[in-house]
């Protein structure tokens, strides 16, 4: 068991190796002028490794928001007893207030000087909002592709984005008081299985 949690300690160091060493390619010389070997020099890895954690450049410009998915939905998943979806949400944003480091502000800057990688990340941003909407929908008791699910977890989306990358906590706390709110007005009990052919 030891071994077997040294090696994944190990691949994840890996991992992130290769990521930051991606991003600061991306955000120094540009998205389409970092090749793959670049990259593996950088981050101190073999080519065939960057590959193998990564099928493709757009995957590894692509990895924060797979790890944010991870972290969202693990903290859903594992959330206390009693709390909503959004309950969670809200400890989940607190949480990662209290750990923002460079990797946040160098995939910022990639993102900005990379404009190309704006509608493939905006494209994966959706991937998340409809896994979202199942857990909401689940916790609603409505079907999956459901009006207000999908309605829910669109306006938070929305909502996480516009706190920015440092949010206090008031800025939390009345973001999700006004996503409760809104949940709240759409989830009558006339309401809440409206599909989207309705």
């Amino acid at each position: 068991m030891r071994a077997e949690g040294l090696r994944e300690r190990g691949k994840a160091r890996k991992r992130e190796a290769i990521v930051s060493a991606a991003h600061e390619l991306f955000a120094e010389r540009g998205y389409d002028a970092a090749t793959i070997t670049d990259i593996s020099e950088k981050a101190g890895v073999s080519r065939r490794t960057v590959t193998l954690y990564f099928p493709t450049k757009l995957s590894i410009a692509l990895a924060h928001l797979d790890a944010v998915e991870e972290r969202i939905f693990s903290a859903v998943r594992e959330r206390e007893p009693g709390w909503s979806v959004i309950d969670a949400l809200e400890h989940w944003l607190n949480e990662e207030r209290s750990h923002q480091d460079e990797m946040d502000a160098l995939t910022d800057r990639m993102l900005t000087l990379n404009p190309q990688l704006q509608a493939p990340h905006q494209a994966r941003v959706a991937e998340i909002v409809e896994n979202g909407a199942r857990h909401l929908a689940e916790e609603m008791g409505v079907p999956p592709d459901a009006r207000d699910a999908r309605l829910a977890a669109a306006a938070a989306a929305a909502l996480v984005s516009s706190l920015g990358p440092a949010p206090g906590r008031e800025d939390i706390a009345a973001a999700m008081t006004f996503l409760r709110a809104g949940i709240s007005a759409v989830s009558g009990p006339d309401n809440g299985a409206v599909r989207a052919d309705s």
